[in-house]
């Protein structure tokens, strides 16, 4: 385990965790659970979001109000499976700046294959956002992570909904000094690197492929 590491751990994360699990759950309702818990966990993950003042009038009085710091974060999806959360995420930071970062697992070496990126010029300035559902092998989020940093990012939050310990272990070995909040921690991984009991392929289930 990490130092870093906040497991968010509320009823309504849980209940919806559980709903995510089931085999029986279809596409459309996986992503919109996927959707609010990833709304659920921002509310943990960004907790130091920087306020300024700003002077505003309510209907009854002038008054200074605080209000998020221009620019905002940047959220970065690790494609594909972050997809599924980033829309959550947008609809409660909808000034943020959006990042994708392609990564995928390969099947049989389970090591991560990096194939895009892309994101706003002054990335390496603002707090990163980093949103994947699954921390298996944590292979492809410590790949992303380290393009990130190899950019000049500085300022970075990992947001996962499952996470394996194996996978938090080697995260915290490569990026001590990221904070990472997840929704649950499994019992372990298989022999195919997926989590186990886990709820199968994030991206697979999300978009019905």
């Amino acid at each position: 385990m990490t130092d870093n590491l906040t497991v968010i751990d509320h009823p309504l994360v849980r209940h919806k965790i559980s709903l995510l699990r089931d085999k029986e759950t279809k596409s459309v309702v996986f992503r919109a659970l996927v959707r609010e818990i990833a709304q659920l966990m921002t509310f943990e993950a960004t907790r130091e979001l920087q306020l300024v003042d700003r002077d505003i009038e309510t209907p009854m009085a002038p008054m200074t109000a605080r209000v998020l710091a221009n620019p905002g974060p940047v959220l970065v999806s690790i494609l594909r499976a972050g997809n599924a959360m980033l829309d959550g995420v947008l609809d409660l930071i909808p000034t943020a700046s959006v990042s994708h970062i392609g990564v995928y697992r390969d099947h049989e070496t389970l090591e991560a294959v990096e194939y895009s990126f892309n994101g706003p010029p002054d990335i390496a300035d603002r707090l990163n956002i980093v949103v994947d559902p699954m921390l298996a092998t944590a292979n492809s989020s410590i790949a992303a992570l380290s393009q990130l940093k190899s950019r000049g990012v500085r300022d970075i939050r990992m947001v996962s909904i499952l996470a394996a310990p194996e996978g938090l272990a080697a995260f915290a070995d490569a990026h001590p000094d990221v904070p990472l909040f997840v929704g649950a921690v499994d019992e372990r991984l298989n022999e195919k690197g997926y989590i186990i009991p886990g709820l199968g392929d994030a991206g697979d289930r999300a978009f019905g492929t």
